[in-house]
């Protein structure tokens, strides 16, 4: 098992630990309480990973999405192409992010099948997770936390559910070049027509090669934003063709500018979840196939 890593801020009003998962393989989990009635407000953008959130106190998740505003107890996320906001008082979670690698044999649906806003994970593993959520509520610890959350997930996961090959291995060149693989010879490297490879990653990770490399190639910018950098600077060392190439992607999957970014993603519990998952998630870590 991971080792846990606590990270108290009492003028935030937030408690954090977190560490690697072991299951399944590149998962990772962290977790958060609300400890001085701060108040949950995050502003998400895409991430290239799968994002589960279970929340386990008392009022549950206030969702605004593609799909409008719903009340929710715990979600799944894809790899979304807009914003969205989530919301809740005094608000307990264990989070959980999987490369879409593994998500398609955890889920028991392929990343495609999410859409574009958040599934309700009863909705995904039916009256399973209300016991889980109630485990968590009454469970002192956060080690003990994240134990029962990786054997609930074990206990989904069907290892025969795995993508292609040859999708497995264009992602892993999309997530280790940090989206800046070239596209174009991608399907015949893998020995694959272009309309196939096409049509499988879409259907098996949820975004066609040349979206996710955006996307990848986006969180790598993000890093580069919100450690301070000149976003001329970070556009150049992304691969983007120039800064205002930049603005766009970040306006399309964050739906904000590189300006503003900092200021509206980094509140007191958005500082702490980004550096929780910069130590415990890594694109390396998470995105290899069985």
């Amino acid at each position: 098992m991971g080792t846990e890593d606590s990270d108290r801020d009492s003028d935030a009003g937030w408690d954090f630990a977190g560490r690697a998962g072991t299951v399944p393989p590149g998962a990772a989990i962290i977790g958060y309480r609300d400890v001085r009635d701060a108040g949950l407000d995050l502003r998400v953008a895409g991430t290239a990973a799968i994002t589960v959130l279970i929340e386990f106190g008392d009022g549950g998740l206030i969702v605004d999405d593609a799909l409008g505003r719903r009340t929710l107890g715990g979600f799944a996320v894809g790899l979304p192409l807009e914003s969205m906001r989530v919301r809740g008082e005094r608000a307990e979670c264990i989070e959980v992010r999987l490369s879409p690698i593994q998500a398609y044999s955890v889920l028991g649906v392929s990343p495609t099948e999410l859409g574009r806003g958040v599934v309700a994970l009863e909705d995904l593993w039916g009256v399973r997770v209300r016991r889980l959520r109630e485990q968590l509520a009454s469970t002192g610890t956060w080690d003990d936390r994240f134990a029962l959350t990786e054997s609930f997930l074990a206990q989904c996961d069907k290892p025969m559910r795995t993508p292609d090959p040859e999708v497995v291995e264009g992602w892993n060149r999309i997530v280790a070049s940090r989206g800046q693989v070239r596209i174009g010879g991608l399907a015949e490297s893998l020995g694959w027509s272009h309309k196939r490879l096409w049509a499988r990653f879409e259907s098996q990770i949820g975004l066609t090669p040349k979206r996710a490399a955006m996307l990848v190639r986006f969180r790598s910018a993000v890093d580069g934003l919100l450690a301070g950098r000149p976003a001329a600077d970070v556009a150049m060392e992304c691969g983007y063709t120039d800064q205002a190439h930049l603005c766009r992607d970040v306006s399309l999957f964050a739906d904000r500018t590189p300006g503003s970014l900092t200021a509206h993603y980094t509140p007191a519990i958005a500082r702490h979840r980004y550096r929780a998952w910069g130590r415990f998630f890594q694109y390396d870590a998470g995105s290899r196939g069985r």
